[in-house]
């Protein structure tokens, strides 16, 4: 189970301080691959961390089981947390989120996917992002682009 998961046995939908990770990953042409979620928002590949995970293990770990492509070479570019990463769900589920943004241009393998959490894998130009995106994952991309 999950760790999160495991925790909203015991706390509800209170309010949690859930560490995460998601990757900006740029291939030849400075293009950024991005993830289109169940409910039809494109995002980082990334996800939640589990015990014993370190933020570089998660951010491998999610875009493998969402992409499945292998990245190296990852680079911390910031970690975000904070009031302003507050978020309550649809299901009332209440965090804060604490998330590494890695970046890495080193990719092996073709994407493909067989996982529930992912609908498509493309990439997109950083001046043509979709409309329908999770809007933290925008402000990661605008940050870092062009650093």
């Amino acid at each position: 189970m999950e760790y999160y998961k495991y925790l909203r046995q015991h706390v509800g939908t209170k309010p949690l301080i859930l560490p995460g990770a998601v990757v900006i990953i740029r291939n030849n042409k400075g293009e950024v691959l991005l993830q289109k979620r169940p409910e039809g928002r494109w995002g980082l590949p990334g996800g939640l961390m589990n015990l014993g995970e370190s933020f570089e293990q998660v951010a491998i770990r999610e875009v493998l089981e969402e992409t499945g492509l292998h990245i190296q070479n990852l680079r911390l570019l910031a970690v975000f947390s904070g009031e302003d990463t507050y978020v309550k769900g649809e299901n009332g589920d209440e965090f804060y989120s604490v998330t590494a943004v890695f970046i890495t241009d080193q990719v092996k393998g073709e994407i493909q996917f067989e996982t529930p959490e992912t609908v498509d894998v493309q990439y997109f130009k950083s001046n043509e992002l979709p409309e329908q995106m999770v809007g933290s994952h925008r402000r990661f991309i605008y940050q870092f682009m062009y650093e």
